[in-house]
């Protein structure tokens, strides 16, 4: 190996590059052998060329893989990818979207500490923070995710970090990013935006303010619904404290995961402009229909933060959620009347999805939490795919004639 190869230079100079160009070049090394493509590297270990090289290895002194449960060069360079798309100091690769949540709260709060959470998150997350964070002594409040007041009032001195997902899932519901940063700020407190539904081509909440980016890698950014992986981005100070948590506990990337996100990333921008499309139009499509009793989805003018997401979005996202008419049964009746359209809870794939957010996604919370989130029997969740626009609204029209 080269010493550039070794100290993890870059082989090409990308500064001021575009997005696109990041998105397809950014963070990859080319070894002595001139691979064009990412290399993948499987391997647990690495050798060493002596005990004090080991040792200056282990102990950071000298730079360079020591073990692939915290440094693997295919996992390195999707960080570094990320990072550059995000805007971020550091990126760090975890096993998947709850593990970045779990290693982000595990590196960054302790026992005593104050959390508060955005109250329409995923049904995972809430569980995450009720039955196990709580478990460790980290106190947790949820608060409305638009109510900016409320936020204000939910502090405590001992307020650690804000955690919310903007668009949330399944309701779109947004929060001003940059006004709750500085809501954090002067209290001393840290915001964590999970960006799964808007991807940095849509939405870069470190821009506007947040201190730290998470994602499931799972949804859009792999994009065909292959691999589990998450990732966390933010300043090299907090990045930091993640590394030595999964230096010790271990929910890490695998190489292979984070090689096939590195191909998913080659074509993220591309795709959801396509998602993006298509699911505007199918919602709009959707608020005309008279089976449908309410519609969420940003990108109409009758979304109550439609200005909002103008502002702070590039885009509006692929994920539509509405009510229909019949309740639970209708709502099931509907589902099941489709034909084309994959029924399972996971989103961001090149297939069309279709779930009822009250018995999957959110199906763990009690019926008052679920009400308190805005999650009711009715709700029905889709997540656009890149299929023709004709053949989905064909599909979920025999999804309305059930009803």
């Amino acid at each position: 190996m080269t010493a550039e190869w070794e100290a993890g230079r870059l082989d090409s100079d990308l500064e001021g590059a575009a997005f696109d160009t990041l998105a397809v070049r950014g963070g990859q090394r080319r070894s002595p052998e001139g691979e064009h493509g990412e290399p993948l590297f499987f391997t647990s270990s690495y050798v060493f060329r002596s005990a004090a090289d080991a040792a200056a290895r282990f102990s950071g002194e000298v730079p360079g893989n020591v073990y692939s449960r915290y440094t693997n060069p295919t996992v390195r360079a999707f960080e570094e990818r990320i990072a550059l798309l995000e805007g971020a100091e550091q990126a760090v690769a975890t096993s998947s979207g709850m593990a970045a949540i779990l290693a982000t709260v595990m590196s960054l709060c302790s026992a005593g500490d104050h959390v508060l959470v955005s109250r329409s998150v995923f049904g995972a997350t809430v569980t995450l923070f009720e039955k196990y964070f709580k478990r460790f002594g980290v106190q947790v409040d949820y608060v409305p995710l638009i109510d900016l007041d409320a936020w204000a009032q939910a502090f405590r001195p001992n307020t650690r970090l804000l955690f919310v997902e903007s668009p949330s899932n399944p309701l779109a519901e947004l929060v001003d990013i940059a006004a709750l940063a500085d809501l954090a700020h002067a209290r001393g407190a840290l915001l964590a935006v999970d960006n799964c539904f808007c991807t940095p081509v849509l939405q870069k909440p470190l821009n506007l303010g947040a201190d730290i980016v998470i994602h499931s890698a799972t949804k859009y950014i792999d994009g065909q619904g292959r691999c589990l992986g998450g990732v966390v981005a933010g300043r090299a100070e907090q990045m930091k404290e993640v590394v030595g948590f999964l230096r010790t506990a271990g929910p890490t990337l695998s190489p292979f995961n984070a090689w096939v996100f590195l191909k998913g990333l080659e074509t993220l921008r591309l795709r959801m402009l396509a998602h993006c499309a298509s699911a505007q139009a199918l919602a709009e499509w959707l608020e005309q229909q008279p089976g449908v009793e309410r519609i969420y989805y940003a990108g109409l003018p009758s979304h109550p933060q439609h200005e909002l997401a103008k502002r702070q979005q590039s885009g509006f996202g692929a994920v539509l959620s509405f009510e229909v008419k019949g309740g639970k049964d209708g709502a099931w009746r509907f589902i099941d009347a489709t034909r084309m359209i994959s029924i399972t809870a996971n989103l961001g794939d090149a297939k069309t999805t279709i779930t009822h957010p009250g018995t999957t996604t959110h199906g763990r919370l009690s019926p008052e939490d679920r009400a308190a989130a805005g999650i009711s029997d009715s709700l029905v969740r889709v997540a656009v795919g890149l299929e023709d626009l004709a053949d989905l609204q064909a599909d979920l029209a025999r999804g309305l004639a059930a009803l």
